[in-house]
């Protein structure tokens, strides 16, 4: 088995992988396929069901489609040159993808959100539909969304998860117990392991490039989130805070006064800066979703403001052994709430992190696959209730509280010496079975939890 740390951590854009950039990278898939058909097509056409239409209009998956089907994708996406289009779009109800010409698409009236069951494969599906000039279907293909901007058609998801037709890796490690086994078989890391695994994709050189640019794009989110107060879009008033938390702290150094608690609060306002910043609708990085976007990036905030010896040489050392989870944890179990519940989202980065943290601390992997575990198992449960559908309350302060799990996770792994009674494979296999059995109330529809007991008007 093998996930790239690129496919755990992607530059993308807010409110959500799942939701926001799936939709725009599905729509991105459909022109391609349509680039290569023989077909003369005039028109467009999408319908998004289940998870897609309860909670779209609040993340903003109607905005990702058209903006896709218009050529946007999410690594390059230009805020001002997408609000252009849509005006645009609305006024001229045409698209103008490159390399296809001009193609009706009235928003009005050719994207359309099916309430009713949710299509087979996963509670994130849409259909997209290409028509000739009289308005007849020409193409036709559903698309999942399965977490962390992860997309598949209806084919891939029926053909399976051992669909990787790379080239080989070294260490093809499919769960946790073969990972410590080869660790120890080899005498390498997870760290290590990992990275030889993609440099049999990749070069060394694209390698550092890449998780230079992940932690830069990481650390600006936290900036501009500690740096940016207001009003959060959506309807719900929500203040943006993490700014106003950090000005408190920061008057608060030098007093002898402060409790030594106040460090959650530093980690909070990290994970609430680049959560501030995901809902509304800005840079982060999926880490491995972006509902859950900030904890990893706050733990990572943490132990390099605050925590004596940290170095930024060692943060692809961090991200590398928080990949290796993240990449297990998607394979075995999911990573999608609309799936899973926020145990997938929050709980799967909570253990990322604890991992990642473990390692830079010296943990050996027995330590840091105990570490994962325990930061996972603490979040077993957890459901997937946002309010009006927003990825706002809970989630926000949800992140920042992911991060103050995974650092005690990490901080008791290293208590140990990594023998534990719960294996993390064990603490995967319950939360897919939780999953499983949660109510689809729970899972990204804002039909339960929260987002039918608290007024969101």
């Amino acid at each position: 088995m093998f996930l790239s740390v690129f496919d755990m951590f992607k530059v993308g854009v807010g409110p959500s992988s799942s939701h926001t950039m799936g939709p725009m990278v599905a729509a991105a898939r459909f022109l391609d396929h349509l680039r290569a058909s023989p077909f003369q097509v005039a028109g467009l056409r999408a319908t998004l069901h289940g998870s897609l239409a309860f909670t779209g209009v609040g993340h903003a998956t109607d905005r990702a489609t058209i903006l896709g089907l218009a050529g946007f994708v999410p690594e390059s996406y230009d805020a001002e040159k997408a609000e252009a289009e849509l005006a645009r779009i609305r006024a001229e109800k045409t698209v103008t993808p490159e390399g296809l010409g001009p193609l009706r698409f009235d928003p009005e009236a050719d994207l359309h959100f099916d309430y009713g069951p949710g299509l087979p494969g996963h509670a994130n599906g849409m259909i997209l539909r290409a028509t000739d000039a009289q308005g007849d279907e020409l193409v036709q293909v559903t698309y999942y969304s399965v977490g962390g901007g992860f997309v598949l058609t209806e084919a891939e998801l029926a053909a399976g998860k051992d669909t990787d037709t790379g080239p080989a890796v070294p260490y093809p490690f499919s769960t946790a117990a073969e990972m410590v086994r080869m660790a120890q078989e080899s005498g390498l890391n997870i760290a290590a392991m990992k990275r030889r695994n993609e440099l049999a994709r990749r070069s060394h050189a694209d390698l550092d490039r890449g998780l230079t640019r992940i932690w830069d794009v990481m650390a600006a989110c936290i900036d501009r989130g500690l740096s940016t107060s207001g009003i959060l879009p959506g309807g719900l008033n929500v203040r943006r805070r993490a700014m106003a938390i950090r000005d408190s702290l920061v008057a608060e150094r030098g007093m002898n006064l402060a409790p030594p608690h106040t460090i959650n609060d530093w980690m909070s306002a990290y994970a609430m800066a680049v959560n501030e910043e995901n809902a509304a609708g800005g840079q982060v990085v999926t880490a491995p979703t972006n509902g859950a976007a900030g904890v990893v990036p706050a733990t990572i905030r943490y132990w390099l403001d605050h925590v004596p010896g940290a170095t930024t040489s060692r943060v692809p050392e961090f991200l590398l052994t928080a990949a290796a989870i993240g990449g297990l944890i998607k394979y075995n179990a999911s990573i999608s709430g609309a799936e899973c519940g926020c145990q997938a989202e929050v709980g799967s980065a909570s253990a990322m992190a604890a991992a990642g943290l473990c390692a830079v601390l010296g943990g050996t992997v027995e330590q840091i696959e105990n570490a994962a575990e325990i930061a996972l198992e603490h979040h077993l449960g957890m459901t997937c209730d946002p309010i009006r559908g927003l990825v706002q309350v809970p989630c926000i302060e949800r992140n920042g509280l992911g991060a103050i799990k995974a650092v005690s996770a990490a901080s008791l792994a290293l208590r140990g010496d990594g023998v534990h009674l719960v294996p993390l494979d064990s603490a995967i296999e319950t939360m897919r079975q939780t999953g499983e059995d949660m109510s689809e109330k729970y899972k990204e529809t804002a039909l339960g939890g929260l987002a039918v007991n608290v007024p969101n008007c």
